[in-house]
C-alpha cells in the first residue's frame, strides 16, 4: 500500500529544495517559501557536521541531481530530439521557469502535479511571468492508471509528431517498488506514442548507500521528509532490468561525479544518487 500525503500538503523537502535552488541562482523568488528559509537555516548545523565528517549533505545531493537532469535535458533539446517536456510532480521546481525563458517558442514545457500543488504552482509562475501557451501547469495524479488525471490523459495533450521528455525529480523516494514500477510502465507506454521518448529521474541504489555515513544520511533524510525513503534496487543492473521490463528500450544510470567537467558538482552528496536516462523504442540515445 502507498501512503499518500494530503493533496494540500507540500513536503518539507519541497520547501527546503526551493530554497536551495534559489540560493544557488537557479530559481525565482516567487518559487521560494518562508518555510523553506526556516528549514534551510535549521539544517545548517547537521549538514555542516556531516560535511566535516566526510559525509554527504542534502544540499549537495539536491544540486547534483538537479544540475545533471538540466544537462541531460539541454543536450536532447540541442540535438533536436526533444521539444516537449512534461515534468511530473513538479512541486516548486524552477526548471520550467528557466527552460521556458531560455528556449521560448522552441519548446513546450508542461508542469504537472496534484491539483492543490498545481494551483499553487500556477500562481507562483504567474508572478514569475512565464506562463503562457508554451509553458503551462496541469493537474495530474501519477499513480492513476486511467482517468483525466492520469499520465496517459495528460500526454494526449502533447503533439504526437514531436519528441517528449518526462521528468520525475524527487518523486521515486516516496514510493514503494510496486508503485515505481507501475509509474515506469505508464511512462514508457505514454512515451511510445512519440518519435523520441526520454525519461529522466533520480534514483538511490541500496548498495551505494550502505556505508555508515551514507546510511546515516538516508536515515536522516527519512526523518526530514517524515516518511520512509525507499531504496528500491540493489544496483544499476537491477534497476536497468526493471526499466526494460516496464517497456523502455534502453536505460543508463549516471553518476553525477562522472559529469564533473560539464556540470558543477560539489560535496559527497553527488555520490549517493544516480540519474536515470531511459529511452523508448525508436529513440536514438547518445
Amino acid at each position: 500500500m502507498i501512503v499518500r500525503r494530503s493533496p494540500d500538503a507540500i513536503s518539507p523537502t519541497a520547501h527546503y529544495t526551493a530554497e536551495v535552488w534559489a540560493r544557488h541562482g537557479l530559481s525565482h523568488p516567487a518559487l521560494t517559501t518562508a518555510a523553506g528559509r526556516v528549514l534551510h537555516a535549521a539544517s545548517r548545523v547537521p549538514m555542516s557536521a556531516s560535511s566535516a565528517a566526510g559525509g554527504p549533505t542534502l544540499e549537495s545531493f539536491l544540486l547534483a541531481r538537479h544540475r545533471l537532469i538540466d544537462h541531460l535535458l539541454e543536450r536532447e533539446i540541442a540535438a533536436g530530439r526533444v521539444s516537449q517536456v512534461l515534468e511530473v510532480a513538479c512541486g516548486l521546481s524552477p526548471r520550467g521557469w528557466r527552460f521556458a525563458r531560455r528556449h521560448g517558442d522552441a519548446i513546450d514545457y508542461v508542469e504537472a502535479d496534484l491539483p492543490a500543488m498545481a494551483a499553487r504552482k500556477r500562481e507562483a509562475l504567474a508572478a514569475a511571468g512565464t506562463l503562457g501557451e508554451r509553458h503551462r501547469v496541469v493537474d495530474i495524479d501519477a499513480l492513476r492508471d486511467e482517468g483525466p488525471l492520469s499520465l496517459a490523459a495528460v500526454a494526449t495533450g502533447l503533439d504526437p509528431g514531436r519528441g517528449v521528455c518526462v521528468i520525475t525529480e524527487g518523486l521515486l523516494n516516496y514510493l514503494d517498488r510496486d508503485a515505481v514500477e507501475g509509474l515506469w510502465a505508464r511512462t514508457a507506454t505514454a512515451l511510445a506514442r512519440f518519435p523520441h521518448g526520454l525519461y529522466l529521474s533520480d534514483l538511490h541504489l541500496a548498495r551505494e548507500n550502505t556505508g555508515p555515513l551514507a546510511a546515516g544520511f538516508v536515515r536522516a533524510l527519512s526523518v526530514f521528509v517524515r516518511g520512509r525513503v525507499h531504496l528500491h534496487f540493489g544496483d544499476a543492473a537491477e534497476a536497468r532490468l526493471a526499466l526494460e521490463r516496464a517497456g523502455f528500450a534502453d536505460a543508463r544510470l549516471h553518476r553525477p561525479p562522472d559529469f564533473a567537467g560539464e556540470i558543477e558538482v560539489e560535496g559527497r552528496g553527488a555520490e549517493v544518487v544516480r540519474l536515470i536516462e531511459a529511452w523508448t523504442t525508436g529513440s536514438d540515445p547518445l
